[in-house]
């Protein structure tokens, strides 16, 4: 197979959409040996903050010195990014010859008269494939959607499953209330595995996730938020004192990844039973792409993927915390299905400027429709027909001094990222000549 004829499998398989059920999956994976059933999951769901805890968690077990595998989802900036290896990419050939095997095995199931696997599960297969092939010592796998029906979840003995922040998200798919969402991503308990959740959660969702772990069987850890004290937040990142481990130092820079790192101390600790001086090194090193990332110190440029209204409460009292009293110019790009009146609403009393843009992605809602949106909320707007305009519009608007952030959908955050850059650079550069 070559990347042309798999990218056209692809894309033929993409039409078939999204169906919620495991019932495909476990057809495809028996096709494949049931591979799955050999890799030591921890398997983690949640609204916000999976990828985050992932990359903390990530980043102690190879601190540890394993072999890490992680399945993640959507793509954000680089095409195989979903499939990693110790924090690397899959390789062109890897993925061309698990991608092929998937395909045999689809083709199988077709002379079967059974029906043929989503995009996603085809995408999901191969991440067990490829994890087997190259023998992980644990493998992180991020629920794409709600947990329950999701095709990550025919895992049957995960070594913990992990639920982070849940809020309302995804309701067409997962319901309408706070409880039916958490019911739904509770689903990943498995029997008498341990489950591991934040104290933060909110009440309906806590509540959800102790009576499916009491009904399961399963041991639930609580990462307390009260272990947590001292506290120091800069845009370089984040120290505070834990109980158990002493100082704590993160890159990541967002208010909301100190419960994100607590969640993936519980893990590391109570589960995986791993050193205290592995988990803080870990802990420091660990990076993760569009969570609070920050492209420019002059002027600031900062790109989150705040995509729902918890998220956007979170990014909202970390920007307060960096930037009492100053406005903000705005960059926002949002998917039709998310509640983005609610984002808005919260995001707004800080915005200077406003830029609106179509992210690239066919559930997105058109630029000029969110910029309507913005004025019917007393603040203008101008719609920017592409990343590279409203990357040329908010540096030209913008002092030395001001701050520049992007966030939305994550979706359009790679290619706002490669504008801005090539200004940067184009800037830089001008600078240096006429200094000369």
């Amino acid at each position: 197979m070559t990347y042309e004829e798999a990218k056209a499998y692809i894309e033929e398989v993409s039409r078939t959409g999204s169906i919620l059920g495991l019932e495909n999956i476990k057809n495809l994976m028996k096709e494949l040996g049931d591979v799955q059933e050999k890799l030591h999951i921890l398997h983690i769901a949640g609204t916000n903050g999976k990828g985050s805890v992932g990359a903390f968690i990530e980043s102690v077990l190879l601190e540890a010195g394993y072999r890490v595998g992680r399945y993640t989802s959507p793509v954000v900036f680089e095409p195989f990014e979903v499939w990693r290896i110790n924090q690397k990419n899959i390789a062109m050939e890897d993925y061309l010859e698990c991608l092929e095997e998937v395909k045999t095995a689809c083709e199988r199931m077709l002379a079967k008269e059974m029906v043929q696997p989503t995009v996603f599960e085809v995408e999901t297969a191969l991440a067990f494939l490829y994890f087997y092939k190259k023998k992980c010592d644990y493998v992180l796998l991020e629920v794409g959607m709600g947990g329950e029906t999701d095709a990550t979840n025919l895992i049957t003995a995960p070594v913990c499953s992990v639920i982070t922040s849940i809020s309302m998200d995804h309701m067409q798919f997962l319901g309408n209330s706070l409880a039916e969402i958490a019911r739904a991503k509770a689903g990943i308990i498995k029997e008498g595995c341990p489950v591991v959740t934040g104290s933060t959660q909110k009440a309906e969702a806590l509540d959800e996730i102790q009576k499916m772990a009491e009904y399961k069987g399963a041991r639930l850890l609580i990462a307390e938020e009260n272990q947590i004290k001292n506290v120091e937040i800069a845009l370089e990142g984040i120290s505070y004192e834990h109980e158990r481990l002493g100082r704590v130092q993160l890159k990541l820079a967002g208010m909301y990844q100190i419960e994100n790192s607590n969640l993936a101390i519980t893990v590391c600790k109570e589960v995986l039973q791993l050193p205290e001086e592995i988990i803080v090194k870990g802990l420091e090193k660990a990076t993760w792409p569009g969570r609070f990332e920050v492209l420019s110190k002059k002027p600031l440029i900062i790109l989150d993927g705040a995509h729902n209204e918890d998220a956007a409460e979170k990014l909202f009292a970390t920007l307060k915390m960096h930037f009492t009293n100053q406005k903000i110019t705005y960059i926002i790009g949002v998917l039709a299905d998310k509640e983005h009146e609610k984002m808005l609403m919260r995001m707004l009393p800080m915005a200077e400027r406003i830029f609106t843009v179509t992210p690239p992605n066919k559930r997105a809602l058109a630029g000029e429709i969110l910029a309507e949106e913005v004025r019917s909320f007393g603040h203008d707007a101008v719609f920017c027909e592409s990343m590279n305009r409203a990357a040329e519009l908010a540096l030209a608007n913008v002092e030395e001094d001001g701050v520049i952030l992007a966030f939305g959908s994550l979706s359009y955050l790679a290619v706002l990222k490669e504008a801005f850059l090539e200004r940067l650079k184009w800037t830089e550069k001008k600078s240096c000549r006429e200094s000369d």
